[in-house]
């Protein structure tokens, strides 16, 4: 590690504790939204005119939405036990975290969040505290929460709850991935049917990613899952429910034996894995989606120095195409409150990336380039999807999503006027 980014990489931390700590200590706040400047506006808020809802809720429970701020509100929830790269540092050092993810809801949805870090990594003692929680929400968004745990959790919390369950960190990795691959696949003149896919990682956002993949048409014979111990194949004996859904019949066993042919290298594991020897075995015009962060699978200028036919994102902001899971998840939240859906489904996911896949192709308003100082943007290898400072996000991707939760029936209201 040089000097200079020794330095850069100090004077990144303080400036990041400073903004977390002044001038007021963490990032979220709550405002009032009635007025009370007068003593009939506090009796109002509270004794004695607040028995009138609180009775009107009791007659049905969906005046909650009507009276309260249920409709709007959002649980960020997580146990700390796999938090952005620092592993399980517990709930309370979670906690910057979730604050920051109630940031991002208000700031592109216009979403209120209660961040809640639950003191328990015990799964059957998560779900009973977020179950009995539920219903002051209008949906839950789980985080960091580690894999296969996390796969239980959700799919429980689902079936208990008629609002909306998410863990970002699979399902909106998901959307993002699946959008950016879309429009990948058709600049380098490839299909996902067809498509030979490495995916390295074999985590919570891998599965959901593979799954969703799945869903728009990918084949899962044309699929390499590689975890810790190589590629996950049908011998093996040491798999979870969830990788064995992923275990194919071959004689392949290492990366560099995935990688021969493949068409798309999906990267959600850790730093410089991927060598320019297995790039270099890799089909024509390659697809190399090296998500870890901040440390990709394979350095962006190493690949594309290795491949000069290659297309290329990353998990970070200073090279093109930026997977980001701010572009899915408040507008997945947005369009499944606004109809207030029971669920986020495949069909709303789907409706997300097909709207995000497609806007990537439209051309780019100047306060957009403005935003990002930058004088040009046009579809092709070093954009192919939006950016998240993109106004059309939050009028596009919310409508998609609510229009797919109304056609698979589980919305509750019509589109919003």
């Amino acid at each position: 590690m040089t000097q200079i980014t020794k330095e850069f990489i100090q004077k990144l931390r303080e400036n990041a504790l400073r903004y977390h700590a002044e001038p007021t200590p963490g990032k979220i706040a709550m405002q009032i939204t009635k007025p009370t400047e007068t003593q009939a506006d506090l009796s109002l808020a509270y004794t004695p005119g607040v028995a009138a809802p609180v009775l009107e809720i009791h007659k049905d429970l969906d005046n909650a939405y009507k009276y309260t701020s249920k409709g709007n509100l959002v649980a960020v929830i997580t146990d700390g036990s796999a938090v952005l790269g620092l592993g399980n540092v517990g709930a309370l050092a979670g906690k910057p975290v979730m604050e920051g993810k109630g940031v991002l809801f208000k700031r592109f949805a216009d979403i209120d969040v209660f961040d809640i870090e639950i003191a328990t990594q015990d799964t059957e003692e998560f779900i009973t505290v977020v179950k009995n929680i539920g219903a002051t929400f209008g949906g839950i968004n789980l985080e960091d929460i580690a894999a296969p745990r996390c796969f239980e959790i959700e799919r429980r919390l689902q079936e208990l709850l008629d609002i909306p369950v998410f863990h970002d960190d699979q399902h909106g990795t998901a959307v993002i991935i699946a959008a950016g691959l879309l429009n990948a696949l058709e600049l380098q003149g490839k299909t996902l049917e067809t498509a030979k896919i490495v995916c390295l990682g074999a985590g919570a956002a891998a599965i959901a990613s593979m799954n969703l993949l799945g869903a728009l048409g990918a084949k899962k014979e044309n699929l390499y899952m590689i975890d810790r111990q190589g590629i996950i194949h049908t011998q093996r004996d040491d798999l979870n429910d969830f990788k064995r859904a992923y275990a194919v019949e071959t004689d392949k066993r290492t990366l560099a034996d995935a990688c021969e042919g493949a068409d798309v290298f999906i990267g959600l594991s850790g730093p410089n894995l991927l060598t320019p020897d297995m790039l270099k075995t890799m089909a024509t015009n390659p697809i190399v989606f090296a998500l870890s962060n901040p440390d990709p699978e394979i350095a962006h200028d190493v690949a594309i120095q290795t491949r000069s036919d290659l297309v290329m994102a990353t998990g970070r902001s200073d090279y093109p195409n930026q997977i980001n899971n701010v572009l899915g998840f408040p507008y997945l939240f947005r369009g499944a409150l606004d109809v207030r859906a029971s669920r986020i489904n495949t069909e709303m996911m789907m409706a997300a990336v097909k709207t995000l896949a497609a806007l990537a192709r439209e051309p780019v308003p100047q306060a957009v380039l403005d935003a990002y100082k930058l004088s040009h943007l046009e579809f092709g290898k070093d954009y192919f999807i939006p950016k998240p400072l993109d106004p059309r996000l939050r009028e596009l991707v919310p409508v998609a999503v609510s229009q797919a939760a109304l056609d698979s029936g589980v919305a509750r209201l019509p589109m919003p006027a």
